[in-house]
């Protein structure tokens, strides 16, 4: 059919030109077609989908797809079709380390969000499990006793039919069960507080797919439905309007920067100054941007591999700019800077989060910004333990942004009250929006689909905030939590129908839909 050194999905034209025989592990064999196979012999990993984890195509021999931070709480890649049903999949697994105890690295299957999915592991308990993942809640299907070694392969192998789920380490079965918590989705490499290379990745179609359904290079982006009721509302709204506003650089003239040198000497200077970025501008590390200034991206503007620190400042605008590949924050805030205005930005692929905002800031709006295919997406407020600092502060909007497939912090909040969660689309997230710290969060007219955890009070360690959530919509989605009330809203916006929220949001949201 396809040679194995074609990357990505491969569309099953006919039977007859595609039919091979699988192994199954069972007494014969069975009659089954390659849906989808990656080698990645061709040095990239395009169609696959991150959650979390620093992953590359590294060679071992020959290219392997490595996640390589150890110390990941949770890292995911997924391929595929979330309508795949009956199907197996194997691929081969070295672990490279295991940071603690009981760690894993894992195949998936069924992997209808970032943590509902079955899952093949390989622990440093030396044990091989068929798990069953639905959020925090893990059920062993079956497991055996297994030497788990770093820097020796392993081929693990997941056989999904109907609510039959059994689990093959090198081509012996160590489980096999009943379970019906999955019944469809896409296959995942799976990583828990470890590193490891994963290579060889074939999916079989048992006949119970549906193989001519077309690849889907970006499974993360769902298509616009529906259409707006109003116009959005494009302009400076939320809390960066407060404090005596923001203005950023104001009716200063433009300078053009196109590369890193320049750009940090402009953003840098002292004085009102407006920035224009053109092209892609390479850098690493994290670029100082002082009081009074507007940044703008031209067409398709590119910040790659660092990002913006604004550290007691204040009076700055960010806009048109797609971030990648940073390797600290994509936009830091802290020190009690003050009114920053983040605006129609894209995030992807970074180390640490794309907009965090912490030590006494305030006066912030984020809005009409993507964040795909990247795990930690907004924090406010750092630690627990700031209380001095933050209490009072840290009052930021959000509103619509797109969090698409985009893993956490949505955004995870301490200690600000009242912040404001309006009309953002979520998809596909582990979770939402956490209060945690005796914060305050209003979230309302969100569209939220297939977010495992749409809403938290407490999270992790932290202590409990409060959250009222009202006239959101929840689409394939676990239910909301809420607690307490918050303080006022102080100033003027238009609530968009949660309905409409989806179209809204994936139209306009993301660098390249303004022109500023």
């Amino acid at each position: 059919m396809t040679s194995t050194a074609r990357r990505g999905l491969v569309a099953v034209v006919a039977a007859a030109l595609a039919a091979i025989v699988v192994a199954f592990g069972l007494a014969g064999t069975a009659q089954a077609a390659t849906i989808f196979s990656d080698d990645f012999n061709d040095g990239n990993a395009s169609g696959w989908s991150k959650s979390g984890g620093d992953w590359a195509v590294a060679t071992d021999g020959s290219p392997t797809f490595t996640q390589s931070k150890a110390d990941s709480e949770l890292a995911r890649q997924f391929a595929g079709q979330t309508s795949w049903t009956a199907y197996s999949v194997q691929a081969r697994v070295k672990p490279l380390a295991f940071s603690g105890s009981n760690r894993l690295v894992a195949l998936a299957a069924r992997s209808s969000s970032a943590t509902k999915m079955y899952r093949l592991a390989l622990t440093n308990a030396n044990r091989a499990e068929l798990q069953a993942v639905d959020g925090s809640s893990v059920t062993v299907i079956g497991s055996a006793s297994l030497t788990v070694s770093t820097g020796t392969w392993y081929t693990l192998r997941i056989d999904a039919n109907g609510s039959t789920i059994s689990g093959f380490v090198n081509g012996t079965r160590i489980g096999s069960g009943s379970n019906s918590a999955h019944s469809a989705g896409r296959v995942g490499l799976v990583t828990v507080f470890a590193s490891a290379r994963f290579d060889d990745v074939v999916v079989s179609s048992d006949g119970s797919t549906n193989p001519t359904d077309p690849p889907t290079g970006n499974p993360t982006t769902p298509p616009p439905t529906g259409g707006p009721t109003t116009p959005p509302q494009t302009g400076l709204v939320g809390w960066a309007t407060q404090n005596g506003g923001t203005s950023g650089g104001g009716s200063a003239s433009a300078t053009t920067v196109t590369s890193a040198s320049a750009l940090t000497s402009a953003v840098g200077a002292s004085g009102a100054a407006v920035i224009r970025v053109s092209g892609t501008i390479s850098c690493s590390g994290m670029i100082r941007v002082r009081s009074n200034k507007t940044i703008l991206g031209n067409s398709g503007a590119t910040i790659s591999g660092c990002g913006f620190t604004v550290n007691g400042d204040r009076n700055v605008i960010i806009r048109n700019l797609t971030f990648r590949a940073w390797d600290d924050d994509a936009i830091n805030v802290e020190q009690s800077a003050t009114n920053i205005w983040v605006d129609h930005n894209s995030f992807t692929d970074g180390y640490d989060g794309a907009v965090d905002i912490k030590r006494g800031s305030d006066f912030v709006t984020v809005s009409w910004n993507r964040v795909f295919g990247h795990d930690k997406s907004m924090l406010l407020g750092h630690s627990d333990d700031n209380a001095s600092q933050d209490v009072g502060h840290l009052r930021v909007s959000y509103h619509h942004n797109w969090f698409d497939g985009s893993g956490t912090r949505h955004p995870r909040v301490r200690f600000g009250n009242p912040v404001h969660v309006y009309n953002n689309y979520y998809y596909n997230n582990e979770y939402g929006v956490a209060s945690t710290m005796n914060a305050g969060v209003l979230v309302e007219g969100n569209y939220f689909e297939g977010v495992d955890e749409p809403t938290l009070v407490g999270y992790a360690d932290s202590d409990p905030g409060t959250l009222v959530q009202r006239n959101n919509v929840f689409v394939g989605s676990g239910s909301p939590q809420s607690s307490g009330s918050t303080a006022g809203i102080p100033y003027s916006y238009q609530l968009d129908n949660a309905n409409n929220v989806k179209s809204i949001v994936t139209s306009g949201a993301g660098a390249g839909r303004i022109n500023p």
